[in-house]
């Protein structure tokens, strides 16, 4: 990857002459099935210029509380996109309940400000890694789009979603009006993430990704080690997911864990004895990693730089731990 990056013929992206990043767009738009992409720096921004992109300030987006979008994007659908933000309940597979979206939705009135967008995510982090499958995400957009509502699809993680459900990621985003995805995830760049949808709305998104900052320059180095990844590393993302199994087998074998069973590269686990902060301290004192994941909980995720004996090397380091600290 670093070789390609190296080699990477580069222009200037803002003037749209990378030839790299315009080869890195056109391979993503047509992955996803859709007319054209923008490559930009974070999932974080494809979703934040995809937010602008579809809506006018003052419109209603509807989202799960446990999105990304809601819960660690620094509130830019406020604060930058000027959004009311209207969150319904995450349910365990990731999706939303369609009769509760169908609820949810408002017209523009003089009191109301409308609903424009619903967004869905895929793989869902707060959701342990979860797939949302194409017939639910189809089911969603088409209460959506019954009432004149966009559907833009967080699909980070969606190559491990396609994965894990043997479904072209095409097919996991055909309902939906957009769709962003991370090249710095389970595919295992540096840096980066894609946005996909129409010429005309992928022309809109362009505009706000220059009014965010993410017009770059030389940024085929960049565009280079995501087309890297696709070329190597999707048809790996299965040894991820077996690893995870791996990882959440051992953690439950040891005690005071109970690992929510994994779909995918995350794993999210439950501490049944002991404060999650306290136990993290004394893993990281041990030389292993992992973050806290709301009361109670912490998370792990597997990728391509973590192998079967790295995760047999920190169960063994957990295993002692909490053998010092339960006996």
């Amino acid at each position: 990857m670093r070789a390609a990056m190296a080699a990477a013929e580069v222009g200037d992206d803002v003037f749209g002459d990378d030839p790299t990043v315009n080869r890195l767009e056109a391979r993503a738009a047509a992955l996803v099935g859709k007319d054209a992409a923008l490559f930009v720096p974070s999932g974080t921004m494809a979703n934040l210029v995809a937010l602008l992109a579809h809506t006018t300030p003052g419109d209603e987006v509807i989202l799960g509380d446990q999105s990304h979008i809601f819960q660690y994007e620094v509130g830019g659908v406020a604060r930058v996109a000027g959004l009311v933000t209207r969150t319904l309940p995450n349910l365990a597979d990731g999706s939303l309940a369609p009769d509760e979206v169908e609820r949810a939705i408002r017209p523009q009135t003089i009191h109301s400000p409308g609903t424009r967008l619903l967004c869905l995510e895929n793989t869902h982090n707060r959701c342990g890694g979860a797939a949302l499958s194409a017939a639910a995400t189809a089911e969603l957009a088409g209460v959506a789009r019954a009432r004149g509502v966009a559907v833009h699809l967080d699909g980070a993680r969606m190559f491990n979603a396609s994965v894990a459900l043997g479904t072209p990621v095409e097919l996991l985003a055909a309902p939906c009006d957009s769709v962003s995805f991370c090249f710095s995830k389970g595919l295992g760049a540096p840096v980066g993430s894609v946005l996909c949808g129409s010429r005309e709305f992928i022309a809109r998104a362009r505009r706000f990704r220059k009014l965010l900052g993410g017009g770059m320059r030389q940024a085929g180095v960049l565009a280079a080690a995501a087309l890297y990844a696709l070329d190597h590393h999707i048809g790996r993302l299965a040894d991820d997911h077996a690893n995870a199994r791996h990882l959440a087998s051992g953690l439950a074998a040891i005690g005071p864990f109970r690992p929510v069973p994994p779909q995918t590269n995350i794993v999210v686990v439950e501490v049944l004895q002991g404060d999650v902060d306290d136990w993290l301290r004394k893993f990281e004192q041990a030389g292993v990693l992992a973050v806290s994941f709301g009361p109670g909980r912490f998370r792990m995720v597997t990728h391509l730089d973590v192998s079967r004996t790295d995760i047999d090397e920190a169960l063994a380091r957990i295993s002692r731990v909490a053998g010092a600290t339960v006996h």
